[in-house]
């Protein structure tokens, strides 16, 4: 029965996705019919095949043994800090950044990252019909994240019509930072992450795409952000062409991975205490009320879709909740020392990972629109600050896509 209820939610959130679409004789189903069909191959490979399990361990394994290597270097600094029985939430998950992120900009300086994003989008701007600077730039958040993505894009960003500026502004609501997966696997079921990741791309074409169908000219269905460029925009390259010195952009590289490790605290404990605070209010009105409870509610429909018994279609209501109005770390915090526990089924945990890995929340939508008043003109940017809900319904669609897809293969 749940298995029936799994399908019938994730023919809902298409529905969803139909009923909001800004021009539903536009969408092109076939394009439609094809990335949904290959969504869930994907997912159904990586999640039930001996080769896509293998394949999702290999890379796990490989990003736990950088956040170990990462350790030792903290260590150097914080002996006290490291291997011990309960390392802080700072050190064993925010540390490790100052490791990983440098390690994908040399691998952006020496331009391996840049061919690598480049030729998976082409591949699948192929096999889903999609333009291809969009196909492009799924695959470039995947490993970039959202507004590093559209800063190195801001060329393309330029000639685009406005209409395909919203586009991105809708898909960079879905999407994560590689240079953070390290993060999240130690806190949440690896195996998971790393197939929420792919999924998400797809996921996120497959929803703009009903959300807000654009019909590209072939003549204009082309990707302007060169290598080059796309050094340039992100400042590698100075004015006359040449390259930044490696040490001077390795240097800012740390600081950026410095600054970043304190935003995301800072963003934590802010969240979290203001959850609290909010609490405390509500507790004064009735001492059943609580934050967690009114979302819990609210999203308790779309839970219950995921195929889950009604008690923990609640439960998992409320983290769906907390990570929208907060972020994902803030759940995965509350998670962490019980999710790979009994307390939690295989279906459960499978579709909670898969969900909360993502930046949709009401946080990212500022971010978003920050970053494009930065590099559009003011009509593009009008346009996209007026669709700030089809940019939550985008992320919240997506995450709902893509925790249905892969919870029906884990049971």
């Amino acid at each position: 029965m749940y298995l029936a209820i799994n399908v019938i939610g994730l023919i809902i959130f298409l529905a969803i996705g139909w009923i909001f679409s800004k021009d539903r004789k536009a969408i092109n189903w076939k394009a439609i019919g094809i990335m949904v069909v290959f969504n869930l191959v994907l997912a159904w490979f990586l999640t039930s095949f001996p080769i896509g399990r293998i394949i999702v361990k290999g890379a796990a394994a490989g990003f736990d043994q950088l956040v170990q290597v990462a350790y030792q270097g903290i260590a150097f600094a914080f002996p006290s800090m490291v291997n011990v029985k309960q390392m802080d939430f700072f050190f064993s998950v925010l540390m490790p950044i100052l490791l990983i992120v440098p390690l994908f900009d040399i691998l952006t300086y020496i331009g391996i990252l840049p061919w690598f994003i480049k030729l998976i989008g082409r591949g699948l701007s192929w096999l889903t019909g999609q333009p291809k600077f969009e196909s492009f730039f799924a695959v470039e958040m995947m490993f970039l994240g959202n507004t590093e993505a559209l800063a190195v894009s801001s060329l393309q960003l330029k000639q685009m019509s406005k209409e395909r500026n919203l586009t991105l502004a809708m898909m960079s609501m879905s999407c994560v930072t590689a240079s953070i997966i390290g993060s999240y696997t130690m806190m949440m079921p690896a195996q998971f992450i790393l197939t929420a990741v792919p999924v998400n791309v797809v996921n996120a074409l497959i929803v703009t795409a009903m959300l807000n169908p654009v019909s590209v000219p072939k003549e204009e269905d082309t990707i302007a952000t060169m290598h080059s460029v796309v050094a340039e925009e992100a400042g590698d390259v100075e004015a006359d062409g040449k390259k930044e010195p490696f040490f001077s952009f390795l240097g800012d590289s740390i600081l950026g991975a410095g600054k970043l490790i304190l935003i995301i605290c800072a963003n934590v404990v802010a969240f979290v205490a203001l959850a609290a605070l909010i609490d405390k209010l509500l507790g004064v009105v009735n001492p059943w009320l609580s934050l967690e409870h009114i979302l819990g509610i609210i999203m308790f429909p779309f839970a219950w879709l995921m195929g889950l018994p009604v008690d923990d279609a609640f439960r998992f209501a409320q983290y769906m909740g907390t990570k929208l109005v907060t972020n994902e770390f803030v759940v995965m915090g509350e998670v962490t020392k019980t999710i790979r526990t009994a307390a939690f089924s295989d279906h459960f945990r499978a579709v909670l990972t898969v969900f909360v890995t993502s930046f949709a929340n009401f946080s990212t939508v500022g971010m978003i629109i920050g970053c494009f008043k930065g590099i559009v003109n003011k009509e593009k940017n009008s346009l996209i600050s007026k669709n700030v809900g089809y940019m939550l319904i985008s992320g919240i669609l997506v995450s709902l896509l893509s925790a249905a897809m892969v919870g029906l293969f884990v049971w």
